[in-house]
């Protein structure tokens, strides 16, 4: 195996943006053969300009789509007229202005308002949720939706990436969509799809979550290193690099397609310097006490999943097993007597 591809997930306003990516920025990015994902937060002559000269230097550039915060930020669920207008007026934007992409990108994730209540561990609100548990509607019209956006994409000639949550993994391997119903999670089929195993929100079984869940991803996102929503909303601690190391040197181990997040977060810590000339094979030990405890977790969770995915199923069997059984001991009742005893109608 050689080296991994690399990508970079950049989410910085159009004038931090520019001044981030400049003619020193763009010479590392190809040193490291990396593409960018980049953030689609506004679509600024000043954003604008940051893609021409990617472009020009041939640093393949994703659009990274988004929405205004009060539209959920992320794509889910509950937006996905939103997300639809959103990629019609920045295809308008990208033909308006000859920029070129290598692929688009959706971040299927809950609300951001939302996400912040949930890392705050405000459940005020839980009754929200629960009614959600029963909109099976609601979940197959946004599915419909968002097939019907992965085929325009098709159409206008890019390839489409999702951004997704370790979850999803398990809600597949049970045949839910319990847990894309609660927060809003759409799993729809792309091309790339990049699993989002930021160990820095797992701590301290990060590297047991990593681990547990790269073996069956396609495309792996480590972080965070700072930045991005992190910032705004607030979160845990980034990545320090000995942390980062680790996860690139595991994740390795098992996909050789990573995405980092962010840009930002890795210049303000100094970690492109240290990229530059990284031993990706390195010896790891896998993490065994951490990974058997989230496989644990794991199974745990999708029999949860599984049990109330089938819940109707199970009634109906216990109900009918039920009926069978008084049905069976009235029969047994009836017909089956100690020898010599009369059996009067």
């Amino acid at each position: 195996m050689g080296l991994p591809k690399l990508t970079f997930f950049c989410e910085l306003d159009a004038e931090p943006l520019k001044a981030l990516v400049n003619k020193p920025m763009i010479r590392r990015l190809r040193a490291l053969h990396a593409s960018l994902s980049l953030g689609i937060r506004d679509m600024s002559p000043e954003r604008v300009e940051v893609v021409k000269n990617l472009n020009r230097a041939g640093i393949p550039v994703i659009a990274w789509l988004l929405l205004p915060v009060e539209d959920g930020y992320w794509f889910n669920l509950r937006n996905s007229p939103q997300a639809l207008r959103q990629y019609v007026q920045f295809r308008d934007w990208t033909r308006a202005n000859d920029l070129e992409w290598a692929g688009i990108g959706l971040d299927i994730e809950p609300d951001i308002q939302e996400a912040a209540e949930l890392m705050k561990r405000n459940w005020r609100n839980w009754p929200r949720y629960l009614g959600r548990l029963f909109a099976a509607h609601e979940w197959e019209k946004a599915m419909t939706a968002y097939r019907e956006l992965v085929s325009q994409i098709h159409a206008d000639g890019y390839r489409v990436d999702s951004y997704q949550m370790s979850m999803i993994a398990d809600e597949r391997l049970a045949g839910s969509t319990l847990i894309q119903r609660l927060l809003g999670l759409v799993d729809v089929q792309v091309d790339r799809e990049v699993l989002m195993l930021y160990t820095s929100f797992e701590r301290p079984h990060g590297a047991g979550v990593l681990a547990s869940y790269a073996s069956a991803a396609r495309s792996i996102g480590l972080g965070s290193t700072g930045g991005g929503a992190d910032v705004e909303f607030g979160g845990p601690a980034p990545l320090s690099w000995d942390e980062l190391a680790r996860d690139l040197r595991l994740a390795f181990y098992f996909c050789d397609d990573i995405h980092i997040f962010s840009l930002e977060g890795c210049v303000q810590q100094g970690f492109l310097e240290r990229l530059d000339g990284f031993i990706w094979d390195n010896p790891i030990l896998l993490p065994e006490k951490s990974l058997l405890r989230v496989e644990n977790k794991r199974r745990s969770l999708r029999s949860l999943l599984w049990v109330f995915s089938h819940s109707k199923a199970i009634f109906v069997s216990v109900a009918g097993g039920v009926l069978l059984w008084k049905g069976l001991t009235r029969w047994l009742k009836r017909y089956t007597r100690p020898a010599g005893q009369i059996v009067r109608d």
